[in-house]
């Protein structure tokens, strides 16, 4: 007789990260429902893989029997279905403990940071499996080589996951590898400074497992002291790896791969920026500590073709450049502004920002403005609060004021469409981690049928 399937239930299936879990456990064999607040692609793509999913928030939607319930934090406590698991006594998981439960059974290899996640992850996901390593990814978006946010083996040895710092859900795991791309001011809704930030993350690098390697972007010399055997990457020949000789032609950054005296390769990276020339560096450092030929290495950064949202060409014609980007912090969001003006020096860019969440607006305002002060062109929309209720007097408009541009407007979504039917943009780059990821399509239909 078979055994019976383990039926899962999961609380905000819908989300990147959420859905990456659901997919895993549904290849397991496992039977998964779950809620979400609105239908979108990706949740269509799981019913059409056998998952159920409903949209209403309803305890009578909820099957008889579950044997585990996972949320993400993004449910709220008065979320009816929360309530309902809670008041029976059935344990809740957060989506990182699960995470941390299946990292206990692969050598795994955890990306961290304040910015670059995704995109490392993707990165060294494609490097593992064109150099035939069996794996899981767990990816936080969608990577185009795969078109999906998930990787897996047949029987998979290696596990390569985000470590999110976000509810501090990165202490859940335990590497054998980790990387850490950057601390830079965020969450601070969660951490009180910067300093508890910087601490999150030390904690983390300590739970890095014996014979384990920390990799580490050049600028965090707070690991100096305590990971003196750690492996730096960046843009100074003070890294033990390293980029040289960066150049662009036809919109395609070129550069050499160094391992301190050992010149490893030539590499011609498809997705520009700088930023990205330090992801596939970290990406690369992480292959050569398990010993991936630099051919391979080489071969994978060059047939890399992305992930959606992340400097993303929506139309890349001679007179109309669109970029989409999942940016939503300043750093973020000057890196891709920084990588557009290299491209195209000569042509006037313009943005289009949803800043998401009420509390980071709050704290970052002045970042934001400087950040935005870079284009030629700014178009601000209304907040995406996401899990947050709204603060007293916290505003787009508290970074529009700051933003020291003349051409500057403060417009919601649908004034924002019916202004760019009249527009010709030469390059517009959209913004945010909010729903203008939705808006997208409709962004480039007008731009394509104007």
């Amino acid at each position: 007789m078979n055994k019976p399937k383990e039926i899962l239930y999961f609380l905000g299936i819908g989300g990147i990260g959420m859905s990456a879990l659901a997919r895993y456990f549904h290849k397991q064999g496992c039977e998964i429902y779950g809620y979400d607040l609105t239908p979108s692609l990706l949740t269509r793509q799981l019913e059409t893989e056998g998952m159920h999913i409903h949209y209403t928030d309803d305890i009578s939607l909820i099957p008889a029997f579950v044997d585990k319930v996972i949320y993400t934090p993004a449910i709220p406590e008065e979320n009816a279905e929360r309530r309902y698991f809670k008041e029976r006594g059935i344990p809740l998981h957060k989506r990182a403990e699960v995470l941390g439960e299946i990292s206990h059974e692969l050598f795994t290899i955890a990306v961290s940071g304040t910015h670059g996640k995704t995109s490392i992850t993707a990165m060294i996901a494609h490097i593992l499996k064109m150099a035939d390593l069996p794996l899981v990814a767990f990816i936080g978006g969608i990577s185009k080589n795969l078109n999906s946010n998930i990787y897996i083996s047949e029987k998979p040895e290696y596990l390569v996951v985000e470590a999110d710092e976000f509810d501090r859900s990165l202490l859940k795991l335990d590497p054998n590898l980790a990387v850490v791309t950057s601390m830079d001011a965020d969450h601070l809704d969660i951490y009180q400074n910067l300093s508890e930030v910087h601490k999150t993350f030390l904690l983390f690098a300590k739970q890095i497992r014996k014979n384990g390697k920390l990799v580490a972007h050049e600028r965090l010399t707070i690991f100096e002291n305590e990971f003196p055997d750690r492996v730096t990457y960046g843009l100074s020949k003070e890294s033990k790896v390293y980029a040289s000789k960066i150049k662009v032609q036809e919109g395609k950054f070129h550069f050499e791969v160094w391992r301190q005296k050992e010149h490893l390769m030539n590499v011609k990276m498809n997705i520009p920026g700088l930023h990205y020339v330090e992801n596939a560096l970290a990406a690369t450092s992480i292959a050569l500590q398990l010993e991936i030929d630099p051919e391979i290495i080489k071969k994978a950064l060059e047939s890399f073709t992305g992930v959606e949202r992340r400097f993303d060409y929506r139309i890349q014609k001679p007179d109309l450049i669109y970029i989409d980007d999942y940016g939503h912090h300043p750093v973020e969001i000057q890196a891709t502004i920084d990588a557009a003006r290299i491209l195209y020096p000569d042509k006037k860019i313009s943005a289009v920002f949803q800043p998401h969440l009420y509390s980071r607006t709050r704290d970052l305002a002045d970042e934001f403005a400087i950040a935005l002060s870079s284009v030629d062109r700014v178009f601000l929309l209304d907040i995406y609060p996401a899990r947050e209720r709204p603060i007293p007097d916290v505003t787009s408009k508290i970074i529009f004021d700051k933003i020291n541009i003349e051409e500057k407007y403060l417009m919601d979504k649908r004034s924002f469409l019916k202004f760019l039917e009249e527009d010709k943009p030469a390059v517009l780059i959209s913004l945010g981690a909010g729903d203008i990821g939705v808006m997208v399509e409709d962004i480039e239909r007008i731009l394509r049928n104007r």
